[in-house]
């Protein structure tokens, strides 16, 4: 594994020199690459040899390059890259999933959606947990459901969930455990070193970073990661070389990005929770938060999320996010510009509202994504909305 420290590891891992001196690897825009001869096609083919050979199967020079900075980043053997998060999750969820997936907590409506409703019609048993009902756990995996999947923190309560503890009861039972570990970034959070053995993450937010790209990656091991290749390659979520270059550019200045968010969203959450219009807020840095005992004793910074609950109804919330000016009214997270999103209008939409009610997820809630912004403006803006 890598010893250098994750700043350097985001500028300088995964990058191939090419002949002309460039800093970073160039984007190959090629389908296909031809080979001096049939032995060394076949060397490439049967991998015994690395090399490039066909886009779609991810054997692309610039594809390639961004996989060893993505595996740098949670300090992986390797990682593969797609096209977005869900083509990640569902490609893990096909490959390590098919004894049984329990999903604790909340997650990303998409990922629910699948879960609930999709894998089943494959035959695939899925549970899904809240986190209240962690202690139904070990029954399930005493059931033989082979695979933990949770995020921490979640989305969109900002639950904390013990990496460390879930995986070692998994793995006592045979099973493997991914963590979503989108809302951390790697720069917050490091799955794999407390245990897991999948990180997976929608490229799309922090790593990306720009709102202007839409890729996942998973980071693993290789013995793990080996069997969901071929998922990737025929079901054809593979990453597009003019992304994965993007993403790699983004990457690049990630620790900067998420530091500053950490501590705008910090400075927000804190005079949220002195607004007379908000009834609570949800941020892992705030010491009365259920869960900000373990996430001070998992994560190395709290995160740029945070949800406020609004005082009334979902109408009223409503009105608040329509009045807000620097927060754009949008889905998504991790970028540089500050996000709001109702979660009962986007996120969690898809949910009955009694799901939703048994998730804690109310209609008077609003997701925050700090981004970039001075966090001044950012409190000055939410105290006009909600005035």
């Amino acid at each position: 594994m890598n010893q250098e420290g994750l700043a350097t590891r985001c500028v300088h891992a995964g990058e191939i020199a090419d002949a002309h001196g460039s800093p970073h690897t160039p984007v190959y825009t090629t389908t296909t690459f031809r080979f001096a001869s049939t032995k060394h096609l076949l060397d490439v083919v049967d991998g015994r040899q690395p090399g490039s050979l066909y886009t779609r199967y991810g054997l692309n020079p610039t594809i390639q390059s961004l996989e060893g900075k993505l595996a740098a980043l949670e300090n992986a053997e390797m990682a593969w890259a797609f096209c977005s998060g869900m083509a990640a999750e569902a490609a893990l969820f096909l490959t390590h999933g098919r004894k049984g997936i329990v999903c604790l907590g909340d997650a990303y409506g998409g990922t629910l959606e699948l879960l609930a409703s999709q894998l089943p019609l494959l035959g695939i048993p899925t549970h899904l947990l809240l986190g209240s009902e962690l202690a139904r756990l070990e029954n399930l995996l005493k059931g033989g459901a082979g695979l933990v999947f949770f995020e921490t923190p979640s989305n969109p309560t900002l639950e904390i969930f013990d990496i460390r503890a879930v995986s070692e009861l998994a793995h006592r039972h045979g099973a493997l455990v991914a963590v979503d570990n989108t809302f951390a970034s790697p720069v917050n959070q490091q799955p794999l070193a407390l245990g897991a053995d999948f990180a997976v993450h929608s490229c799309t937010k922090y790593l990306g970073g720009h709102s202007d790209l839409t890729a996942g990656a998973i980071m693993g091991s290789r013995e793990l990661l080996m069997p969901i290749w071929n998922w990737r390659k025929n079901l054809g979520s593979m990453i597009a070389p003019e992304v994965a270059a993007q993403l790699a550019r983004s990457i690049r200045t990630l620790p900067v990005r998420v530091r500053q968010q950490n501590a705008s969203a910090q400075v927000i959450a804190e005079a949220m929770r002195a607004h007379r219009r908000v009834s609570g807020v949800l941020h892992p840095g705030l010491p009365d938060l259920p869960g900000h005992v373990l996430a001070s004793r998992q994560m190395s910074g709290f995160g740029g999320m945070l949800t406020i609950e609004v005082a009334g109804t979902g109408e009223d919330a409503t009105r608040v996010a329509d009045r807000l000016k620097l927060f754009a009214l949008a889905p998504s997270l991790g970028g540089v510009e500050s996000l709001v999103t109702q979660p009962c209008t986007t996120t969690h939409h898809g949910l009955t509202p009694e799901e939703r009610a048994r998730r804690g997820i109310s209609d008077s809630m609003l997701r925050l994504s700090v981004g970039l912004e001075d966090a001044e403006d950012l409190i000055a803006d939410l105290n006009q909305a909600l005035g």
